[in-house]
């Protein structure tokens, strides 16, 4: 009897995460409105409370372990702004709904899913009984809205700080354009682009304009949708003219010299096989989120449409002058299945309405010892550019990168629009960055 038991085990495991958890249309409606019985709360953070050196620890259990550190240390106040909802577009929702229960995940973790069409693939609230949770939430991230089905940044404003001197060392003008290929909800074509003989799920292309020595280097990132197969990479140097394949390995390594590696672009840019995710549970903590259009902006950068970039100050000028709100979280760890990674694990605090990653970020070097902290704060689609209105997408709005041990940050600031013209399919192919010139 023992031993039947046993060999049943692998069967119950796959009922937890199959029948056992099928989701409801109630999940549907929870999920992208987690907030319809009312806003979290939490005593003493309220909109007007302000975060700092001398109250840090009283807040501790609502910020990430990298920024209750730099709030500790005085690198910067953290301002509480009300929170919102942030209601994704009705095509992804709807498309939610049409394929409700028909992805199931693979035999094993790592596995590709089956029968995913579109929409959010496990809608359902994680459970810390089910042992694949984290890889739901993995699944869910890697098909979710992010920039939609098309968008770019532009301009992408990038820039290395000395935290300790203020000293910027070096300012990079980009264009980022983003593309779904595969599973697209919003805008023709629907569901796909075709041809697309190699199966590539979303692509990244990447130019720099500015300064000089860097002018014309291009990046070229195809994801596929079979999860098995390793991103195909690209790298145009312009003073070299020529494109160079990169290997799995230097999409960990620093990128043009910045604090980020290709891995972390928009909070996590690998595959879900390259991680071991581990739900951790749910909590309530702060995220940076606001309307664009209602903070103090900067004056720097000039634009011909009078659009302004966020500010930064803090310690370095490494941090947005910015609100951030109390969010119901998802807190999601990753460590690499790759031994030689040169991290030993990510934890996310994943936004449970948007289901981004890239809220707030804690990266641990091989040691375990805390080595990064990281987040990506997102403006409602409905206070910022006119073009974003109604899309139903957070928009990107300004990076905080900043290396805890070296005392250095990389900063972004970011006009995202969301404009699949801006986003031609040709744009993401290898011959367009031979004719990048």
């Amino acid at each position: 009897m023992k031993k039947a038991m046993i060999s049943l085990l692998p069967l119950v495991a796959a009922g937890f995460v199959g029948s056992a958890f099928a989701a409801t249309e109630a999940d549907v409606e929870n999920t992208f409105n987690p907030y319809k019985a009312g806003m979290p709360s939490v005593a003493g953070v309220t909109p007007g409370t302000v975060i700092n050196k001398a109250n840090a620890d009283q807040f501790k259990e609502v910020l990430s372990v990298g920024l209750h550190k730099l709030i500790k240390d005085g690198a910067f106040e953290m301002k509480v702004g009300a929170t919102t909802q942030f209601m994704i577009n009705s095509g992804y929702i709807n498309a939610t709904k049409a394929n409700l229960n028909k992805t199931k995940l693979g035999a094993k973790p790592g596995d590709n899913l089956t029968g995913y069409v579109a929409g959010r693939p496990f809608p359902e609230e994680p459970d810390l009984k089910d042992p694949r949770a984290g890889e739901k939430l993995a699944w869910n991230y890697k098909y979710g809205v992010n920039w939609g089905d098309g968008a770019v940044i532009s301009p992408f404003y990038w820039r290395y700080r000395n935290m300790t001197t203020g000293q910027i060392e070096k300012t990079i003008k980009y264009d980022f354009h983003f593309l779904n290929f595969m599973h697209r909800t919003n805008n023709a074509p629907i569901p796909e682009i075709t041809p697309n003989p190699s199966g590539i799920y979303r692509a990244i292309y990447v130019k720099a304009n500015e300064p000089q020595d860097l002018k014309n280097t291009q990046l070229l990132i195809q994801r596929f949708e079979d999860d098995s197969k390793l991103d195909d990479a690209y790298l145009y140097l312009g003073f070299q003219r020529r494109v160079r394949r990169l290997a799995q390995g230097q999409v960990t390594d620093s990128f043009l010299g910045s604090d980020l590696m290709i891995e972390d672009f928009e909070g996590y840019n690998g595959r879900v096989s390259d991680m071991k995710w581990t739900y951790k549970g749910t909590k309530n903590m702060l995220l940076p989120m606001w309307n664009h259009n209602e903070l103090k902006l900067s004056d720097e950068f000039k634009e011909a449409d009078g659009y302004k970039f966020v500010n930064y100050g803090g310690q370095g000028g490494c941090f947005p002058d910015a609100t951030w709100q109390l969010r119901k979280v998802y807190v999601l760890e990753a460590a690499p299945v790759n031994p030689n990674h040169p991290i030993s694990k990510r934890t996310f605090y994943m936004d449970a309405q948007l289901q981004n990653v890239n809220g707030a970020i804690d990266i641990y070097d091989r040691k375990g010892e805390l080595w990064k902290a990281f987040s990506v704060g997102k403006s409602h689609p409905d206070h910022h550019l006119p073009v974003n209105k109604g899309s139903g997408i957070g928009i990107d709005d300004g990076v905080i990168m900043v290396d805890v041990q070296a005392k250095h940050c990389t900063t972004a600031q970011f006009k995202g629009q969301v404009d699949p013209k801006k986003a031609p399919p040709g744009l993401f192919q290898v011959q367009n960055l031979r004719g990048g010139d």
